[in-house]
């Protein structure tokens, strides 16, 4: 013991970690999450066909992915708020660590889709935790108008420079490991055929998913949440996707924001669909076609990291959150524009402006995407955080999966490209008009310690921005007592 005071904004339950710290690890989580996932992208589709697999299985498996996660999106987020951010994530690693292995070992179509559905559902799974932990840590520290945004961002730019690093080593393992004559045949006699170069970085995600889960149980301290039996947490899951759907009528910033997730999930199912065909296209064949798309991809995810990293910056310069969306849509629907009016060429220009626009559509999704989420975390409370970044990531599943369909439907050529600029530029004119602040409900009545707005503070956001009181996701705020939640309370 020092013998010096504490200072009343830190919560004993977060460790007492301080902002930086508490940024440090949010960044590393959402860094070792994200790898193996990224290591799966050049060679997932690859690896199915040499196991034997047709395009139809193939296109079940993704499909088996998408829709666990997109029906397991909006309870799994209630559960982070009930029993708490930890162990949700722990969970989500042991899935990921278990699905690698069944896809890096699997032989059996049956074992792929087992792999792929628990996938899913550790997606469905992660998709709020750690940044709802960062949220609550950094506001028991700094109080409720601590800044948020400069975590975010650089959270956000590990997602993006986890993938792009994955998709590298994904890529060239297999490469690598063919340059040994015979390696590949001795992998497979000595494993029974159940190890090929193919499956090596399955099977190495599978490793840092066990990273993962042991950095997540040490690093990530948070307060102990009342003991839950388990028919009380499935018995919230109704409450918790009533609470989520009714986020979007209760405020129109929260509306305005999950409608700019569907926006960008029609903008990312375009490029992502669309963008392998032409590079094959281009290149003449599959498998060179394959490799400057790995190329292209992992210079996109380096784009939505340098997107983020300037999201701050994108704020002070448009002079508020809401104005800084705006200007990052605007960029998308240009990219997507500039992507839409090359499909007829092939010319070195019109590669360039295409490859120009792919980049932009990434640079604008980094750029908006932390402003979007600083704008959400100071509409909602600790109560209901997880389930509000759930809601915003079923908004963006589900148009992605309906938008893929109907760009797949249509006619190849500048069609799709400018129907998803369309819905974009619709996402983005959301933002022109400043949001009202948010209305008492009913079924929401103001607590005392949330019934006056935050007063400014140097780590306030930046001039323009709403300061207003959170508004609870629903019910279930009341799931923890007050006094874990400090961070709920003007300081």
């Amino acid at each position: 013991m020092t013998g010096r005071p504490v200072s009343a904004a830190v919560s004993p339950g977060h460790g007492g970690l301080d902002g930086a710290t508490a940024r440090r690890r949010y960044v590393t989580v959402s860094f070792l999450f994200w790898l193996p996932i990224g290591m799966s992208i050049a060679t997932g589709v690859l690896l199915f066909t040499e196991r034997g697999m047709g395009l139809a299985a193939i296109a079940g498996f993704y499909a088996v992915h998408s829709l666990t996660a997109a029906a397991m999106e909006l309870p799994t987020g209630g559960l982070s708020d009930v029993i708490g951010r930890r162990p949700v994530l722990a969970i989500a690693g042991l899935l990921n660590l278990t699905a690698f292995t069944l896809i890096g070992l699997g032989a059996a179509g049956w074992a792929i889709a087992l792999g792929m559905g628990l996938m899913g559902l550790a997606r469905a799974l992660s998709s709020g935790p750690a940044e709802a932990w960062y949220v609550d840590t950094v506001h028991a520290h700094a109080g409720p108008d601590a800044d948020l945004r400069t975590g975010l961002a650089r959270g956000s730019s590990a997602t993006s420079a986890a993938l792009a690093l994955g998709t590298l080593l994904g890529g060239g393992l297999p490469w690598l490991l063919g340059l040994a004559p015979g390696l590949g045949e001795w992998l497979a006699d000595t494993t029974a055929g159940l190890v090929i170069p193919l499956s090596v970085p399955a099977l190495l995600g599978a490793l840092v998913e066990g990273v993962f889960v042991l950095y997540v149980l040490s690093a990530l301290p948070e307060p102990p949440r009342p003991r839950t039996a388990l028919r009380r947490v499935v018995g919230g899951v109704p409450e918790a996707i009533a609470a989520g759907l009714r986020l979007g009528a209760r405020d129109a910033l929260i509306r305005r924001i999950l409608l700019t997730a569907s926006a960008a999930g029609a903008a990312l199912a375009a490029v992502e669909l669309l963008t392998p065909g032409r590079a094959a296209a281009l290149m003449g064949t599959a498998e060179s076609g394959a490799l400057v798309f790995a190329g292209l991809a992992c210079a996109g995810f380096l784009c939505s990291a340098l997107g983020s990293q300037l999201a701050p910056l994108v704020a002070r310069f448009t002079g508020s959150g809401e104005r800084a969306v705006l200007a990052s849509l605007g960029l998308v629907t240009l990219g997507l524009t500039l992507l839409g009016l090359t499909t007829q060429s092939m010319s070195p220009l019109a590669t360039t402006v295409a490859v120009t626009g792919y980049g932009l559509v990434y640079l604008g999704l980094g750029a908006a995407g932390p402003n979007e989420n600083d704008l959400l975390h100071r509409r909602v409370d600790a109560s209901g955080r997880a389930t509000a970044l759930s809601v915003q990531s079923l908004s963006l599943q589900l148009v992605a999966a309906g938008a893929g369909l109907g760009a797949g439907a249509l006619p190849p050529g500048p069609l799709p490209w400018l129907l998803a600029a369309t819905a974009v530029l619709a996402g983005a004119l959301l933002w022109v008009r400043r949001a009202a602040p948010p209305r008492g409900f009913p079924d929401a009545p103001p607590r005392p310690d949330a019934a006056a707005p935050v007063p400014p503070h140097h780590g306030s956001p930046t001039a323009g921005d709403p300061v207003v009181a959170p508004v609870s996701a629903g019910p279930l705020h009341d799931t923890a007592p007050e006094e874990i939640h400090p961070h709920a309370r003007p300081m």
